[in-house]
């Protein structure tokens, strides 16, 4: 099968016209959830981390 750019070229053409894109609204909703979250999974993980340190922490001093 020999390759040419030009009809790599129209077949990439036709498969982006076929995607659906979203709308404005749906891009700011997904986006905006993906920062939620991430703000929620950064501060589970600050607390889980503290918690594990102040543990470690008070078996070291006992010992």
């Amino acid at each position: 099968m020999k390759w040419s750019l030009a009809q790599y070229v129209r077949e990439f053409k036709q498969e982006v016209s076929k995607i659906t894109w979203p709308t404005r609204s749906d891009a700011m909703r997904g986006t905006i959830t993906v920062i939620i979250m991430s703000i929620v999974l950064a501060l589970f993980l600050f607390v889980v981390n503290s918690f594990f340190a102040a543990t470690i922490e008070y078996i070291l001093e006992k010992f």
